[in-house]
């Protein structure tokens, strides 16, 4: 069980890694942007921290799975996605920023559970995906 500084560490991280996607979102204008993303981010890590302390103090009375509250908050995403999702006559827009904030309910429990690599180096792939990729796009859809 992680002691009350690691407990902090691990929400202040979450908060700076989701930040730092909903930052290129919000920079973007698109509809969930800064705050949205650290949200969900924190909230993610909290519920895991929340497992795991929960999967801590019943461990020898019942039998937990850790997991199933994690899993619990990729479903509870999904919901929160699909009302960034906007369907239009040119197409549909709002799918990235729903892509978006799954990915940061993914960092933000790999950060509860202490999984900290995998986390951060997530956020610097997603950070890429959308920074990056959208000008390799524009470039070979001739987007302006």
């Amino acid at each position: 069980m992680p002691n009350d500084g690691e407990i902090i560490w691990r929400l202040v991280l979450s908060l700076v890694l989701g930040g730092l996607v909903g930052l290129e979102r919000q920079l973007h204008k698109h509809t969930a942007g800064l705050r949205t993303h650290i949200l969900v981010c924190l909230g993610s890590c909290l519920i895991m921290l929340t497992s795991i302390y929960v999967f801590d103090i019943y461990r020898n009375q019942v039998p937990l799975d850790p997991a199933r509250i994690a899993a619990g908050v990729i479903t509870g995403i999904g919901f929160l996605g699909a009302g960034t999702i906007i369907r239009e006559r040119q197409g549909i827009r709002g799918l990235t920023t729903a892509a978006s904030l799954w990915v940061v309910a993914g960092i933000g429990l790999a950060i509860g559970c202490g999984f900290y690599l995998a986390g951060a180096f997530t956020t610097v792939l997603a950070l890429v995906t959308l920074l990056l990729l959208r000008y390799t796009e524009d470039i070979i859809f001739e987007k302006k």
